[in-house]
């Protein structure tokens, strides 16, 4: 064997011995690098898809419950609105409540009903008369009473001055109050009329 021939062989290990490191990088690891990489985009991507959806998923927890609070608070509010025949128990509580307080009801006169947001609404003129005591107390029964009601329009005067009493005097005594009890109660209809009168 001469020495060119083994020089050649050396230089030709010498080649191959480069080649193989160049091959393995533009053939296996450039590859997989890239596989790799889109590998990490894809898992980068999907872990941005699962936090929105977590956040979405946390948004429709929150939404349900809210859902279920205010579907309790129309349940509640639907307990506080008698029907039409309801009503006439309410002006019977009215009336006990007045008579409980030593108060005399001189009139109640019913007005045209009227739509009031989902509800309508039965305003009645009333005229009661007595001591304020008493009908302070009243009013606060009737603030009381378990369905919504409304007292507007209210007038009070003294019963019984002359030009010669003295008003003086008539602290605590007699007072004669005119005003609306306006009550409210869930009629059938009460969707539509509002949607009639919103037209």
């Amino acid at each position: 064997m001469t020495s060119q021939t083994r020089g050649m062989r050396d230089l030709a290990f010498v080649a191959v011995l480069i080649a193989v490191p160049i091959a393995s990088y533009f053939f296996v690891f450039k590859p997989r690098n890239e596989e790799i990489a889109k590998a990490r985009a894809e898992i980068n991507a999907k872990q941005v898809r699962l936090e929105n959806l977590r956040r979405l998923t946390s948004r429709i927890g929150d939404l349900g419950r809210e859902i279920v609070e205010r579907e309790e608070e129309l349940e509640r509010l639907n307990q506080k609105l008698p029907d039409r025949e309801g009503v006439d128990r309410i002006l019977e509580q009215v009336t006990q409540l007045a008579q409980k307080s030593n108060l005399a009801v001189r009139s109640v006169k019913g007005e045209k009903v009227a739509p009031a947001g989902m509800a309508m609404e039965l305003p009645l003129k009333t005229v009661i008369e007595g001591n304020f005591d008493g009908f302070y107390q009243f009013l606060l029964d009737v603030e009381a009473l378990p369905r919504i009601t409304r007292v507007h329009q209210m007038k009070i005067s003294k019963l019984g001055m002359g030009p010669r009493d003295n008003a003086d005097e008539m602290v605590g005594g007699s007072m004669r109050a005119e005003f609306t009890l306006s009550i409210y109660f869930n009629d059938g209809t009460a969707n539509a009329a509002t949607a009639a009168g919103g037209k």
